[in-house]
C-alpha cells in the first residue's frame, strides 16, 4: 500500500471506523492502539523472539485486559529454537521483563557476529570469557582498584560428578552451568543454583547431585585455604576404606591434638601441609569430607 492509504486506513482503525485490522508485523513499530485488546499472530513460529515482545506490546495499552494469540501450523513440528522463543514469550509476562527476554534471546542466538572476522581487535584470538575479563580488569586498574585474583582448586573424587545430556540438553546451557558452579564462593549461591536447576529441568540425576557437592567442597575449600582434595574410594573385595588427602592443610596444636585423639589413623604433615584422613565407608564420600573440613580445618591466621 502507499503512504497515503496506509495511513488513512490507520487513522480510520484509531478512530474505530472499523473492528479488524490485517496487517504485517509493520505494526511492531510503535504504534498505539489504546482502544485494541486482542491480537492474533499467524505463523509465531517466524517471528523472532524481539518481534513477539513488541507486537503483543501493541495491545493492552489502556485500562482494559487486553489479550495477545500466537498461533502455530497444526501438525506441524517446531524446531528447537522456534520452541524456546514462544516458551520465552509466555513464561515472561511481568511488567519490566525486557531485559530477561533480550538476555534469552542472546542465549538462544547467540552473540552473533561478535568473534567473527568482521570484528577488529583480538577478542577472536582469546574467546569471549576471557576478553570480557581482560577489559575488566583494565578498567579496575585504571580505577586504581586492586583486581581479585581467582583461585584453582582442584577436587579429584571417585563418583560421576556432571550434567548428563539428558538432563541438559543443550550445550552452551551446560557449560553455563559448569561456569557458575565453578565461581561459587559462598554455600547459598550452591543453594540458589540447585533450586534453579530443579525448577528449570526437574529432579536431578546422581551425577548432577554429584556435581552439586563438588560446589559445597569448593567453597568449604575456600574457607579453609585448601587447594587440592583428591578422595579415593575403596574398590575389590579386600580393599582399604575409603581415603581422602587434603592440601595445604595448617592445624593448630589443639586441633592436631584433637584430630590424633579422635581419628587415629589420621596422619598429618606439617612440612608439607597434607593431612590424610579415612573417611566412614557407610557414608556420602563427599558430604564425610566436608564435615570433615568443618571439624578440624581452621582458615588461616596472620598469627598461624
Amino acid at each position: 500500500m502507499d503512504e497515503g492509504s496506509l495511513e488513512q486506513i490507520v487513522i480510520d482503525f484509531w478512530e474505530g471506523e472499523y473492528d479488524v485490522l490485517v496487517c504485517t508485523t509493520i505494526i511492531e513499530s510503535g504504534i498505539d492502539m489504546p482502544t485494541v485488546n486482542t491480537m492474533v499472530v499467524d505463523r509465531a513460529d517466524l517471528l523472532g523472539l524481539g518481534q513477539m515482545h513488541q507486537l503483543r506490546g501493541r495491545v493492552g495499552r489502556s485500562g482494559q485486559r487486553a489479550y495477545a494469540y500466537l498461533f502455530t501450523p497444526e501438525n506441524h513440528s517446531l524446531s528447537e529454537e522456534a520452541y524456546e522463543r514462544l516458551k520465552t514469550i509466555g513464561e515472561t509476562t511481568e511488567l519490566g521483563s525486557g531485559f530477561q527476554i533480550a538476555m534469552r534471546d542472546l542465549e538462544i542466538r547467540g552473540a552473533g557476529n561478535l568473534l567473527g572476522t568482521g570484528q577488529s581487535g583480538h577478542i577472536s584470538a582469546v574467546g569471549y570469557d576471557l576478553y570480557c575479563q581482560m577489559v575488566t580488569d583494565a578498567v579496575a586498574d585504571l580505577k586504581g582498584e586492586r583486581p581479585v585474583e581467582s583461585v584453582e582448586i582442584k577436587i579429584d573424587l571417585p563418583v560421576p560428578a556432571f550434567l548428563p545430556e539428558m538432563y541438559v540438553a543443550r550445550a552452551e546451557q551446560r557449560f553455563e552451568a559448569y561456569r557458575r558452579l565453578a565461581a561459587v564462593t559462598t554455600s547459598e549461591a550452591v543453594a540458589d543454583i540447585a533450586a534453579e536447576w530443579l525448577d528449570r529441568y526437574g529432579p536431578m540425576p546422581e551425577p548432577a547431585e554429584a556435581l552439586l557437592d563438588a560446589g559445597r567442597l569448593r567453597v568449604e575449600c575456600l574457607a579453609n585455604g585448601v587447594r587440592e582434595v583428591s578422595i579415593s574410594a575403596q574398590t575389590g573385595f579386600a580393599a582399604a576404606a575409603p581415603e581422602v588427602e587434603i592440601s595445604p592443610v595448617t592445624l593448630k596444636a589443639s586441633k592436631a591434638v584433637r584430630l590424633k585423639r579422635l581419628l587415629p589413623k589420621a596422619r598429618y604433615n606439617e612440612q608439607s601441609e597434607v593431612l590424610k584422613a579415612p573417611l566412614p565407608a557407610a557414608e556420602p564420600l563427599i558430604e564425610s569430607t566436608i564435615d570433615l573440613m568443618r571439624t578440624y580445618l581452621t582458615p588461616p591466621t596472620p598469627e598461624d
